[in-house]
């Protein structure tokens, strides 16, 4: 049974760490999408209504890092929630560029899925 409907957007360029990451959101009864870069994201979220969280890490290759990707979800979708990721760089929540939640690699599954409980039910 998928948790309320919420359906998760994971955007990670390294394919075990999106896979990992995946599988636990979708163990917690989250319908989840997964993007390798940015550009991927943009096509699934121009494609899809019902995204209601965005998980990027901010190191990616390709047109826009995940900062870049989460300030143009924030201008283009408003409505979804932004958790940024990351090994190499350190954000507290209230210094990310956009409205959100800010998690350090490596992280734990659950603090990740109590986070997107948390963000999924607020409309």
């Amino acid at each position: 049974m998928k948790e309320n409907s919420i359906t998760v957007l994971v955007v990670e360029d390294e394919v075990i760490v999106r896979m990992d990451i995946a599988h636990a959101l979708e163990a917690a009864g989250f319908s989840v999408l997964e993007a390798g870069d940015a550009d991927e994201a943009i096509a699934i979220l121009s494609e899809r209504d019902d995204i209601r969280v965005l998980f990027t890490d901010i190191d990616m290759p390709g047109s826009m890092d995940g900062l870049k990707l989460a300030a143009a979800v924030r201008d283009r979708w408003p409505p979804i929630k932004i958790i940024v990721t990351s090994g190499h760089s350190y954000m507290s929540d209230d210094t990310l560029p956009v409205e959100g939640r800010f998690f350090g690699k490596p992280y734990h599954h659950k603090h990740i899925i109590k986070a997107v409980r948390e963000m999924g039910m607020v409309n």
